[in-house]
């Protein structure tokens, strides 16, 4: 239905195009030709239609629609709707095709396809308009008559088509258009007379009338054809016209026409024949000689029946043998020459006799000339030849044969026996026969062959010899031929029973030489009556001497139709008179003359002929076979029935025919058993018969027929017979086997046992016992006589032993046959396995008897007093196997203890080991396990131990062994046959421990072999495995259940072996898990149904497949059906031994291993809870020594779906592994990291290990708490951690996980500042490795790797590299920056990270409440950051936060106070209103760190957060605690700790800002106590320490009375100095007006820092005293001690100081004095200026020490104007650099080091130490 829907698709889209087309066309395309009347238009658009559906059919490239109709379909369709079209409009749709070929310059195809659908209409019924038909045959005129090119031929084609159609329905029309160009003289167009042949072809009886005229003006053409194609075509049309008159004149009857006879038809064809003959055939061109010849047979049809024309045709038989010289095909000519030859026989008008010789020569030629390469007809060219030698020998019988005698005489071989061929043919021509004449003259020719020896010719007049029987002229060949027949038979058998190897060639010919013989002798025997009896004789005994026994078949069959004839005859009383002793058929012929020509050929055929010619001469009669000689010949023969074309058949019918002769007490069973025999052989073959069968039922004839003659001496003389022919068989043969068979069974029945020992004695010694097959017959002879004889057997063999035990020592034994020494081990094998088999034969009872001593003795004797040999050894096994079978049959043994069994045992064992165990050469251990086999089943049996030995020897030894190679058989046959034998004995040994404690003993010996590395070791192991199983599980059953995980281990052993790449160890392991899950599910009584059993029957039948997905799909599905019959425990020991195994074979077992653990693991893990410690344990201890990433991928992911179900558990056991993330672990933490999800899950865990040591201990409820609780390595968990952070997937931020993990690596980091504690990590490190863990594996640095990995996955590159550039990683690394660097992480990430603020305040209040002082540090450090933000108000948090930070300040532990200090203080940063509701506690907190000894940095952190809380409370807010604050902030302007004096300075100006109405004047009052510590302060060494307390006097400035600058900074140190000077300038000229008491206070206590350690706070109090001194009054100045005044600045100095003093004015003043002295002379020294204007002092104080050198340049510090820089570095000084103009500087260098003591003018030092 499909295809014709496509059809009518496609016909529908035809139509639409067509509609389409006729639609957009409308104007007529075509033009008319100008030579061509127009047709009349067509009606109904119907050549629109078609010229539409032309231009389809045109279309190359036809869109292929959707149903499939390509472009043939659419062409085809066009076509057949046009056609039909035409059914109803014939003329019609002419007309419109007409008109489409008148078209101009229209493609070829497109004509082809018109012409083709013209004929179509033409061939339809219906009548067409004769003014189209006349239209049509004029265009296909024209059309075929154009130039012929390779397009135009192809038009020119169907044009003549088309008009051979038309001329059906219009041939006048056609035929006179045709003729109209036909004319004489006058050469046409060669489609002219193509269609000519085709009209004449097609029209018979119509173009009868134009045949004359047709054939008379192609003949005047002739002459003018020159072209080869153009004589072609007339040689074809030519023989067309002939064939048309054959026809014609067969059925004149049917004619209308005038009648033409076959004379007329022949006179105006001899003219074409002739011509062709004489002139066109000797053309060169080979296809014009072709056609030729193919024309002349139906041309000789019509001329050879006419007399006169026939001997004209004879005239030109020369030119065509001439043909045969030439390059045409021999058979054509061959073919004419034949029918000239036979109608010439037919008509009895021999061709003439001058043309004979010629004949002859050519056709022989042809028969013995090899033939040329380029002819492929040459056996039809033979045949044809054949058939023209049997003309000739018809009409010219003599002269042919004397033509064959001259070619006979020429002594090439090839001439010969073509000769010889042609001659067989003739004799064997058909009816009507040859005459006698011919084959008397044939017989000649072929007698002058047969001293030819070449084979070839030799069975060419066999052949012949065959033939005259065949033919009937038997008579002919008696005499000559069948001696020719005998000579051959006896020369071919000679030459093949003597052939050499190297004349390989030669044997083939004798070969067929032979088989032709013996189709001859059938024949004859078959054919001729009355044969001689010396043919019969010959034959006879042919078969007695020959050894070539191909040849027995047709020879039996011979005799007997020959002695069944002879039966039959009447001439009785002739056959009576010619009996010989022997019989009625065994008779003595005369002497047949012998050939009087000796053949040619080689010396040894040469020989046997004269030998032959020699006997037939002088011996006047040949003596017949004895009757016993003839049976036994004959018996043996028959042993291979099936050979020679089935010789058994025909001996044993000749038997029967000669049974009276032979025997004829026998005769009557023969008549009997023989028919019985035939029937056997004729219901078999060669390849169905059994020779076992075969030989037992000759053996039972043989015995009847013994029986038959029962006390007469004819079994003795058959055995003497049999005896005899020993020597004449080849060994190894099936006729020698039957042979010595026949002859033990013949003696079994002799009655002379003196006669049988002489026998038997002469078979020992003439036996070659080199020769294996021999020596076996000889032993299977004795064996069999012993039936009947055996005492006679010992004795015998008994007396053997003992002629040659004089030369038993020696390396070979000799005997009185010299030709044939024997070696010893090949003589005592020998008597060994004859000792054997008598066991075997003889009677049960006398086997007991002489079964110890002497078979089995003498059976060790000869083995240990030998050299034990391969042969020997294995001779000795079969003899022990021989004798245990024999003692096994025995029925009734009784209690009967074999005591040779242990000395037998200990010589076979100690021979398997012996055996290499890595080839197979020989079968001795297959022998020594059957051996072992046997004697397990006799008594005593053997203990369990040398049982269990017995086995692992005998395994070791088999599965050891290397597979055999595919081409060697016979090692495959050793190889199988160990197999089967060690089965065996592993089955009759595991007989006695049928327990599950043996059957683990028998796995365990087994294992190793199942899990080998090799191939072959694994089939064997496994195959073996599977046969005990099966016999276990059928023994035992559920009687004795498995031991406990027992099962599981047996299943794990076998489960890999389901993927193993050997197909036959996959389903024997598939075997042996079927046989356990059966005996398991017996054993517990689980449900086990039939579902079961059919889902392993496809796994085993996928497994036998080789696509490896299959198989590991069949293996998983088969783990899927067992463990629903494992328990807990069962998996375990499952799980357990797949590990174990892992690494024990190659990658496809270990594949299968993981498979199995990864089913069971997902079908299971819920249910083991208890277990999943000892399977988690298992997989870990073997995953590292797992080298394939797929296999390791597998047991990880066992051991992650493990963890789905037991995450603590899991989790536990992989941290608490001995050393930090080992390979394998890295690995399963990798997998981990894959599924982000549970990786996400895994974090949590891991984080919880972590926060665990900050937090309480709680209780387990339940066992995945205890698994929980559990401690492990921090240093495991922290790697972990950093793995799967670095390897999770980057596009997943862990944005939720991110507080968490941050702020557990910060608490953790936090643990790990002390000193290293030892780990478990590190103590179990230290016992595997030598050193110390590598640097990279360390809490700090794998905690901060961590971070900043957590840092980099948030894609902020920003932080990260803020992180980087503000060295975060590197302060939190040190112990000493930790805080700083956790302080600024917090800071940064508050700023970057505003949406995890939430979640890291929470952490931090649980950290700082944790028990653990390093995290409540670590947590108070970061909300320091966080107080600081309003993130804990908004929140509301801050309560409990500052509840948190009291604590914190109130504990002993200085970090902590320090960091909840500072928190505290930035709360007026974070939440600045809440500052006055907490101004209480805060204020207290902060005082305490003011009070009592503690550390500066708790103190000045203390001061620094008062600093921030004062911004943000009034006067009022502080209350009673202002007046502490001003007194303790007081207290730290003079401490020695610079960070002390700079935050008591900030803190007072601090205060300063707070202060109102009401604390002014008490504030006042402080300030005026502090003033002068804060003016010389304003010195301070500290720079910052200096310029707060700049800054905190110009805040308390406004104090005095005056506005003050608002602040310092932005100013430069010289406008701060310069308005510093002008505060202290102004505020004495003040106080000197106003309270000079004040100022001489501030004198007294300005002079208090002179003494100061800090050297500018001296300098400063030197300065501010002479401004003070400046400014005040006499009255006061008058009060002043100035002696005292004078020595205060050299105070501060060490006593040893040394001065040295220089100026630029005065260079030579630089030199050393003490520094007092210099002190009171300086003015004196140094000018108050120098050259340049300036006011320069220079002054180095040296130590002591250095006192002794000149100061170093660098030792120099110096301040001048440019001018004195420059002045300076022409003098030396290159170093200095320009500075603001400075008045005096003075150097002091101490024992403590650089330091200013005076700078000058006022207040203009800088405080800077030189360099």
């Amino acid at each position: 239905m499909r295809p014709l829907r496509r059809g009518m698709k496609a016909v529908e889209e035809l139509e639409e195009e067509m509609t389409e087309a006729a639609a957009d066309s409308n104007e007529d395309p075509l033009e008319e030709t100008e030579d061509l009347e127009p047709l009349e238009p067509d009606d109904g658009g119907t050549f629109q239609q078609v010229t539409n559906l032309l231009n389809i059919m045109d279309s190359g490239a036809a869109k292929t629609d959707a149903a499939g109709a390509g472009p043939d379909m659419r062409k085809t369709l066009a076509s057949v709707i046009i056609t039909e079209k035409a059914t109803s409009e014939p003329s019609v749709v002419m007309n419109a095709l007409i008109r489409c070929l008148q078209v101009p310059k229209i493609s070829t195809q497109r004509k082809v396809n018109i012409y083709n659908i013209l004929q179509e209409i033409i061939q339809q019924e219906g009548e067409l308009e004769e003014q189209g038909v006349q239209r049509l045959v004029a265009i296909a005129s024209k059309e075929m008559r154009e130039t012929l090119e390779a397009e135009g031929y192809v038009k020119a084609e169907v044009a003549s088509d088309t008009l051979a159609a038309l001329s059906r329905n219009h041939f006048s029309l056609v035929m006179y258009e045709l003729q109209h160009h036909l004319k004489p003289l006058n050469l046409t167009d060669e489609f002219v007379i193509i269609t000519l042949a085709k009209l004449a072809n097609g029209n018979v009886f119509e173009f009868m009338p134009y045949m004359g005229i047709t054939l008379a003006t192609i003949f005047t053409m002739l002459r003018l054809a020159n072209e080869a194609k153009m004589r072609q075509v007339i040689c074809s049309a030519t023989e067309t016209f002939c064939e048309t008159v054959q026809f014609y004149l067969r059925h004149l009857e049917d004619s209308v026409y005038p009648v033409m006879t076959e004379d007329q038809f022949a006179v105006k064809l001899f003219p074409l024949y002739r011509y062709f003959v004489t002139v066109w055939l000797r053309n060169q061109n080979p296809e014009v000689k072709l056609g030729v010849i193919k024309s002349l047979k139906p041309m000789l049809n019509l001329l050879l029946p006419n007399d006169d024309l026939r001997d004209q045709v004879y005239d030109y038989i020369p030119l065509l043998l001439a043909e045969y010289r030439g390059s045409l095909e021999a058979l054509f000519i061959t073919q004419v020459l034949r029918q000239i030859l036979e109608m010439s026989v037919t008509t009895n008008t021999p061709v003439p006799e001058m043309q004979l010789h010629t004949i002859f020569t050519e056709l022989h030629v042809q028969v013995c000339a090899k033939v040329p390469a380029q002819q492929q007809y040459s056996s039809q060219n033979l045949v044809e030849i054949v058939q023209c030698f049997i003309a000739l020998a018809r009409s010219y019988p003599k002269e042919l044969m004397k033509f064959f005698f001259s070619q006979i005489e020429m002594s090439k071989e090839a001439i010969r026996v073509g000769t010889l061929t042609l001659i067989r043919a003739v004799v064997s021509a058909d009816e009507p026969r040859m005459n006698i004449r011919t084959i008397s003259l044939a017989i000649r020719v072929v007698k002058n062959t047969l001293s030819d020896t070449r084979f070839k010719v030799r069975m060419a007049i066999l052949r012949i010899i065959g033939q005259l029987a065949l033919s009937g002229y038997q008579d002919r060949i008696k005499g000559w031929g069948l001696k020719y027949v005998s000579v051959q038979l006896t020369l071919s058998t000679y030459k093949l029973t003597n052939h050499r190897e190297s004349f390989y060639q030669r044997d083939l010919e004798e070969k067929m030489v032979h088989k032709v013989t013996m189709d001859t002798v059938r024949i004859i025997t078959s054919s001729v009556s009355g044969m001689t009896n010396e043919f019969w004789v010959r034959l006879l005994c042919y078969i007695m001497e020959t050894d070539y026994t191909e040849a027995l078949t047709p020879i039996c069959i011979s005799l007997t139709n020959l002695a069944e004839r002879q039966l039959h005859t009447k001439d009785a009383a002739a056959g009576v008179a010619s009996k010989s002793k022997h019989g009625s058929f065994l008779m003595s012929p005369p002497p047949a003359p012998c050939p009087r020509t000796p053949p040619c050929g080689d010396s040894a055929v040469l020989q046997v002929w004269l030998v032959w010619v020699s006997v037939s001469q002088q011996v006047p009669s040949v003596d017949l076979p004895a009757p016993q000689k003839l049976l036994a010949r004959l018996l043996v023969l028959m042993s291979s029935p099936y050979k020679g074309e089935g010789r058994g058949i025909a001996m044993l019918n000749l038997l029967r025919t000669l049974s009276q002769s032979i025997a004829p007490s026998m005769a009557d069973m023969w008549e009997v058993e023989i028919p019985l025999l035939v029937k056997y052989l004729e219901e078999h073959t060669e390849f169905t018969w059994n020779q076992k069968t075969w030989e037992d039922k000759l053996i039972q004839f043989l015995r009847n027929s013994l029986k038959k003659t029962r006390g007469s001496n004819w079994s003795l003389r058959l055995s003497k017979e049999l005896n005899n022919q020993i020597e004449s068989f080849d060994s190894p043969s099936l006729e020698k086997g039957f042979l010595y068979r026949a002859l033990g069974f013949t003696l079994a029945m002799g009655l002379e046992a003196d006669k049988v020992e002489v026998l038997l004695l002469e078979l020992l010694y003439k036996t070659d016992y080199s020769n294996d097959f021999d020596r076996e017959g000889v032993i299977l002879c004795f064996g069999l006589c012993a039936r009947g004889q055996v005492k006679t057997v010992l004795n015998v063999l008994h007396d053997f032993e003992e002629r040659i035990q004089e030369s038993e020592q020696s390396w070979q034994i000799g005997a009185w046959r010299k030709d044939h020494p024997w070696r010893r081990e090949t003589v005592k094998s020998a008597l060994m396995v004859i000792y054997s088999c008598v066991a075997s034969y003889c009677h049960p009872q006398m086997l007991l008897t002489h079964v110890d001593n002497p078979i089995t003795a003498k059976i060790i004797h000869h083995y240990s007093s030998s050299c034990q040999d391969i042969c020997l050894k294995m001779a000795f096994m079969k003899s022990v196997m021989q004798v245990t079978k024999a003692i096994k049959n025995i029925k009734d043994l009784e209690d009967f203890q074999f005591a040779q069994k242990m000395t037998l045992t200990g010589i076979i064992t100690a021979t398997i080991k012996e055996e290499p165990t890595d080839s197979l050469v020989s079968p001795v251990r297959t022998m020594a396990m059957e051996a072992l086999s046997h004697l397990s089943n006799l008594k005593p049996f053997y203990s369990m131990e040398e049982n269990n030995e017995l086995m692992d020897i005998s395994i070791h030894s088999v599965i050891s062994l290397q597979p055999p190679a595919e081409d060697n058989e016979s090692i495959q046959t050793l190889y199988a046959n160990a197999m089967h034998a060690l089965e065996q004995l592993m089955e009759g040994l595991m007989q006695r421990q049928l327990d599950p404690k043996g059957l683990q003993e028998m796995v365990h010996l087994l294992e190793k072999w199942i899990l080998s590395e090799k191939e072959g070791e694994r089939e064997k192991a496994t195959n073996l495995h599977l046969h005990l199983m099966q016999i276990y599980v059928q023994s035992i059953g559920v009687c004795i259940p498995l031991k406990l995980g027992q099962f599981g281990m047996l299943v794990g052993l076998m489960a890999p072996c389901t993927c193993d790449s050997h197909r036959r160890t996959r389903i024997a392991s598939m075997d042996v898990l079927s046989s356990l899950l059966d005996l398991h599910a017996s054993q517990t009584c689980s449900s086990w149904g039939p579902s079961k059993e059919l889902e392993l029957a496809k796994c085993k039948e996928d497994l036998q497949g080789p696509d490896v997905e299959k198989i590991f799909s069949a293996s998983s599905r088969i783990a899927k059906v067992a463990c629903v019959q494992f328990n807990c425990d069962e998996v375990v020991s499952l799980i357990q031994k797949l590990c174990e195994n892992i690494g024990a074979m190659d990658l496809q077992h270990d594949k299968a291993s993981v498979t199995w653990i990864g089913t069971f693991l997902q079908m299971r893990a819920k249910e083991l809870e208890d277990k999943v410690a000892e399977i988690l344990g298992a997989i870990l201890v073997h995953l590292p020594v797992v080298d394939h990433l797929e296999v390791r991928r597998c047991l990880i992911e066992g051991i992650l779906l493990l963890a789905h179900y037991h995450q603590e558990t899991v989790l536990t056991s992989l941290l608490r592994q001995p050393l930090p993330m080992e390979r394998h672990l890295t690995e399963v933490w990798l997998a981990v990291a894959e599924n982000v999800p549970f990786a996400r899950t895994m974090l949590h865990g891991l984080m919880g290990r972590l926060q665990s040591r900050f937090t309480p201990k709680a209780n387990a409820t339940s066992k995945a708490d205890i698994w929980r609780l559990a401690a492990v390595d921090p240093l495991m968990t922290l790697c972990t951690i950093h793995l799967l952070i670095q390897k999770i997937d980057v596009n997943d931020k862990l944005l939720d996980l991110f507080p968490d993990l941050i702020y557990t690596l910060l608490l953790q980091l936090s643990s790990s500042q002390g000193p290293e504690a030892m780990s478990p990590v590190l103590k179990t490190w230290r016992l595997v490795h030598a050193g110390m863990l590598p640097e990279e594996i360390n809490l700090q640095r794998i905690t901060i790797q961590s971070m900043q990995l957590l840092f980099r996955r948030l894609n902020s590159e920003q932080l990260v590299h803020t992180l980087e550039e503000q060295g975060v990683w590197a302060l939190l690394q040190s112990s000493s920056t930790f805080l700083q660097g956790v302080g600024l992480l917090a800071r940064l990430c508050m700023r970057s990270m505003e949406g995890y603020r939430q979640r890291l305040s929470e952490l931090v209040l649980r950290g700082m409440d944790s028990d653990v002082l390093s995290c409540r540090i670590s947590s108070t450090a970061v909300c320091v950051e966080f107080m600081s933000d309003p993130v804990l108000y908004q929140e509301k948090l801050l309560k409990p936060t500052v509840l948190l930070l009291e604590k914190g300040a109130d504990q002993e532990d200085e970090a902590l106070r320090v960091l909840s200090l500072r928190a505290l203080g930035n709360m007026a940063l974070g939440a600045p209103k809440k500052v006055r509701q907490y101004r209480k506690l805060l204020l207290e907190k902060c005082l305490d760190s003011l009070r009592g000894p503690v550390s500066t940095s708790v103190t000045s952190e203390g001061m620094e957060a008062l600093a921030k809380i004062l911004a943000e409370l009034r006067e009022g807010d502080v209350g009673s605690s202002f007046s502490v604050l001003c007194e303790q902030c007081r207290a730290f302007f003079d401490s020695e700790s610079e960070l002390l004096r700079l935050k008591a300075f900030v803190l007072f100006g601090r205060l300063a800002k707070v202060v109102g109405i009401s604390k002014k004047h008490f504030f006042k009052e402080e300030v005026k106590k502090a003033w002068i510590p804060l003016l010389l302060h304003c010195q301070d060494p500290c720079p910052d320490a200096a310029q707060a307390c700049v800054a905190t006097v110009f805040q308390c400035a406004h104090f005095w009375g005056w506005k003050a600058p608002e602040s310092s900074s932005g100013r430069s140190d010289s406008s701060t100095a310069d308005e510093m000077t002008v505060l202290q300038t102004t505020l004495c000229s003040i106080l000197t007006q106003k309270k000079p008491a004040v100022l001489y206070s501030f004198l007294l206590g300005t002079m208090t820092y002179v003494s100061s350690n800090l050297p500018r706070i001296r300098s400063a109090a030197c300065d501010l005293a002479g401004v003070i001194m400046k400014q005040m009054s006499a009255h006061h100045l008058k009060k002043l001690d100035f002696p005292a005044l004078r020595d205060w600045p050299a105070r501060g100095l060490p006593r040893k100081t040394t001065i040295w003093a220089w100026s630029p004015s005065v260079p030579q003043a630089f030199c050393p004095a003490p520094h007092h002295e210099y002190l009171r002379n300086a003015s004196s020294l140094i000018p108050s200026t120098d050259p340049h204007g300036a006011r320069v002092l220079w002054v180095i104080f040296v130590s002591p020490l250095e006192a002794s050198r000149r100061p170093r340049w660098g030792d120099v510090c110096a301040d001048t104007a440019p001018p004195a820089v420059s002045w300076l570095q022409t003098q030396g000084f290159p170093f200095l650099s320009p500075r603001e103009p400075r008045a005096v500087t003075m150097v002091a260098w101490g024992e403590q080091g650089a330091f200013h003591w005076l700078s000058g003018p006022r207040g203009g030092g800088d405080g800077r130490a030189g360099s």
